[in-house]
């Protein structure tokens, strides 16, 4: 597994795990107070959700993960705060499996 591959999910995960609070935020102050609209920051948190999700399971496939595990981390990013306490773990499990090219390549 290369270093892009945990970069692009790290930041996916902060991305979209920000979103949702704003998201979370909106959603408050537009039936809590009867002010604000959500459309255009739901829109914008569900194509950033759909692209952490394409690069999860980037992840998860490269890194061999059973399926739970994935779940898991997919649901992380539904619940607001989640991502800021999975995503470090997920991250230091994920860098032991990572393979530098230079060294394979200098290797064979």
């Amino acid at each position: 597994m290369k270093q892009t591959v945990l970069t692009r999910y790290r930041v996916m995960a902060y991305i979209t795990a920000v979103w949702l609070l704003v998201f979370t935020g909106a959603i408050i102050m537009k039936y809590g107070f009867e002010t604000g609209d959500t459309m255009m920051i739901s829109q914008i948190h569900g194509v950033l959700f759909i692209v952490y999700v394409i690069f999860a399971f980037d992840l998860g496939s490269k890194a061999k993960w059973p399926f739970g595990k994935l779940l898991w981390v997919l649901a992380a990013g539904c619940i607001p705060v989640a991502s800021f306490f999975v995503e470090p773990k997920i991250s230091r499990e994920a860098r032991a499996l990572i393979t530098d090219g230079d060294a394979v390549k200098a290797g064979a």
